[in-house]
């Protein structure tokens, strides 16, 4: 897909009354690409699957490890399979790029571990930033050779494995829940059973409960005793054939975020608010208590934007979001008040830097603070927007454009990231 270097917003002309459906879900679609691997019953087909370039580097990543994957894009199938009587990992031996994804760093790496050989995992200059060393001692406690090339704590990763044994490992949960995710969605290919304790407070806990309700959909045994304590039984196997992918919480909230800056009605079907593993279907209650009017509904989420005021929120459980309330908050009467998420600045940029240099260059009254941001609106006017190669910049600032003339995104590529579609999907809401 091509897309500009910039790209202007032009502002709506009268309030949205759209119906979007958004892709499938990045966090189910790269953890049932991992657990179909390691856990399908024979050949496993997961449907609804996002076309993203996070989900295109953890299949080229499958295969260079021996899988078969067969993918079907447009339909939004994937097929992996693993040949009968073969080990868990197929290769002894592999060099994986992962771009800038740090689910497939982070997942892969555990799943390697529990192969027979040695495994190399390195990604894009930023990824080569972004920490790894609490998996990687987690890894170590579990008898697995692991290190940081670099020795900064960092990718790239060598892994010498000799499979997973079992027993006891601390993981830390404060910079990223990803290395419990990863350690819990391998903890069933080990060779003994094995007892994870949480060090720390836990951040974004939905998304472990995410990947705990996954492992049970594969038919994998995981109890779970609060967010600090995780026993796996060890030599399972899965006895899944199909899965299907919700679609994405986290996608969907840019267009409610819509609904709500310009006062118009948004739908975006497919997401169950009361059982959906996504924690970012939250989202639309922080609109509601904004001022929204938000029904709950089985099978969609439904935003009537209403004027907004604004609000204090924790938004660690729900972080991938902070981003789309930061330009919702510019609209809103009185500041707004992000806090609890100092871990966003591990993520493809530093977020609340970012999002504090963005959101002053239109206007608005910023103060950064260590694990948050207070945004006060002033009137606000046109610039040029760096999105720091971070998909979730991009399509948050785009949103302040719906309103105001002149907002223009630097590399609005970066959304091919986990939403291709995204541009073409934003213009929706003018018909």
């Amino acid at each position: 897909m091509h897309y500009p270097e910039r790209l202007e917003i032009t502002p709506l002309a009268r309030p949205p009354h759209a119906t979007v459906r958004v892709p499938g879900s990045k966090s189910i679609t790269n953890r049932a690409l991992v657990l179909a691997a390691l856990f399908g019953r024979g050949q496993c087909r997961v449907a609804g699957a996002l076309h993203s370039e996070d989900t295109e580097v953890m299949v080229d990543s499958l295969r260079k490890l021996g899988f078969r994957v067969t993918a079907d894009w447009t339909a939004g199938v994937v097929e992996v399979a693993r040949e009968r009587g073969a080990a868990r990992i197929p290769v002894k031996e592999a060099d994986l790029f992962v771009a800038n994804s740090g689910t497939s760093m982070r997942f892969l790496t555990a799943l390697v571990a529990a192969g027979q050989g040695r495994y190399r995992l390195d990604g894009i200059a930023r990824m080569r930033e972004r920490p790894i060393d609490d998996l990687l001692t987690g890894l170590q406690q579990l008898g697995v050779h692991t290190r940081s090339e670099l020795g900064n704590g960092c990718p790239p990763v060598i892994v010498e494995a000799n499979g997973l044994r079992g027993g006891s490992v601390v993981v830390k949960g404060d910079v990223s829940s990803q290395f419990l995710s990863a350690l819990l969605l391998a903890a069933p290919a080990a060779e003994g059973d094995l007892e994870i304790t949480v060090e720390g407070d836990l951040v974004s806990k939905p998304y472990i409960d995410m990947t705990v309700g996954m492992l049970h959909a594969w038919g994998l045994k995981c109890v779970a005793h609060a967010h600090d304590l995780y026993l796996i039984p060890g030599g399972q196997q899965g006895d899944l054939d199909y899965f299907a992918v919700e679609p994405d919480a986290s996608a969907a909230s840019y267009f409610l975020a819509a609904a709500a800056i310009c006062q118009g009605r948004v739908v975006v079907p497919g997401l169950d608010v009361y059982r959906s593993w996504q924690g970012d279907v939250k989202f639309a209650s922080l609109l509601a208590e904004m001022g929204c009017e938000v029904p709950k509904d089985k099978d969609h989420l439904l935003v009537r934007g209403q004027p907004l005021h604004g609000i204090d929120v924790d938004m660690n459980a729900i972080s991938d979001t902070v981003m789309t309330l930061a330009a919702v908050a510019c609209f809103a009467e009185g500041p707004t008040t992000i806090r609890n998420v100092a871990h966003i600045r591990h993520k493809e940029t530093d977020r609340l830097t970012a999002l504090a240099n963005e959101l002053r260059k239109v206007g608005a009254d910023v103060v950064e603070f260590r694990d948050g941001l207070t945004i006060t609106p002033q009137p606000l006017h046109g610039a040029e927007l760096d999105t720091y190669n971070d998909h979730r910049m991009a399509m948050s600032l785009a949103l302040i454009g719906l309103k105001v003339p002149g907002i223009v995104i630097k590399n609005p590529g970066c959304v091919a990231k986990t939403y291709p579609n995204f541009w073409q999907d934003l213009e929706r809401l003018r018909s």
